[in-house]
């Protein structure tokens, strides 16, 4: 008869697997509710993998879902007005990646575009999120940690940023209707507004009247670089997240 392994070591090997092995990722759930379809896409940070899928399709009323590393950081954000060419080149009106797929493959959306951004098992064993209008607003967005620790916040940017774009700031389709509504730092590429050069610190970089806009319609949002007060949100790690298009 062969040698066979103490149950105690047995249960100890599993154990170890359960905490640390392959199997330990987050899920992300994608919802829209949008009376159109969004093409939502992702982009890792330089420290993190890039994800088994990079793009996809998500028509009206449609759901999704899609697995992180447990400790993976990036963005999320939706594209708008897609459509493919006769040549099969894939492009946006709003948050394209430039990559003339449905799929970025590690390029970040143009801006403006509305972010959902993610640092996973950050520090202290935590997870940190916002939502970001820091370059801009397309389609309205929320996050909703889900099956993890209870009372963690869940931020929503729910009101449509372009019906109250400033004339400076719009972008507007081929219909003459705007579309998204670019940051005051994309629009005039200044100091002051993109927190460079002299205003590159807290204490300088502060919010202005079109900051103010975005802060208005959407609370929880980043309106600028250094909004971290009322935009920063912290989970314990252990949640799975939903972003909802259109909340």
């Amino acid at each position: 008869m062969a040698n066979q392994i103490p149950l105690s070591i047995t249960f100890t090997l599993l154990l170890f697997c359960f905490k640390h092995g392959g199997a330990q990722t987050v899920t992300f759930s994608f919802k829209n509710n949008c009376p159109f379809t969004v093409w939502p896409a992702n982009l890792n940070n330089a420290d993190s993998p890039q994800l088994s899928l990079t793009g996809f399709t998500l028509t009206s009323g449609a759901t999704s879902s899609l697995s992180t590393p447990a400790s993976w950081s990036g963005r999320f954000w939706g594209r708008t007005r897609c459509n493919t060419s006769s040549s099969g080149k894939f492009t946006c009106g709003t948050g394209d990646c430039a990559s003339g797929r449905v799929e970025c493959h590690g390029a970040g959306g143009i801006p403006p575009a509305s972010l959902a951004e993610f640092t996973l098992k950050g520090n202290d064993g935590r997870d940190f999120y916002d939502i970001s209008l820091v370059d801009g607003f397309n389609i309205p967005l929320s996050v909703i940690p889900q099956a993890g620790p209870s009372g963690c916040p869940s931020p929503s940017c729910a009101a449509n940023v372009n019906a109250v774009c400033d004339s400076k700031l719009a972008v507007k389709g081929s219909d003459g209707t705007v579309i998204a509504c670019k940051s005051a730092c994309l629009a005039f590429n200044q100091p002051q507004f993109c927190c460079t050069g002299e205003f590159s610190t807290p204490d300088k970089c502060l919010a202005s009247n079109y900051t103010g806009i975005f802060k208005q319609q959407c609370p929880q949002a980043y309106s600028y670089a250094y909004d971290d007060k009322s935009s920063l949100f912290t989970c314990p790690s252990g949640s799975n997240y939903l972003i909802t298009f259109c909340p």
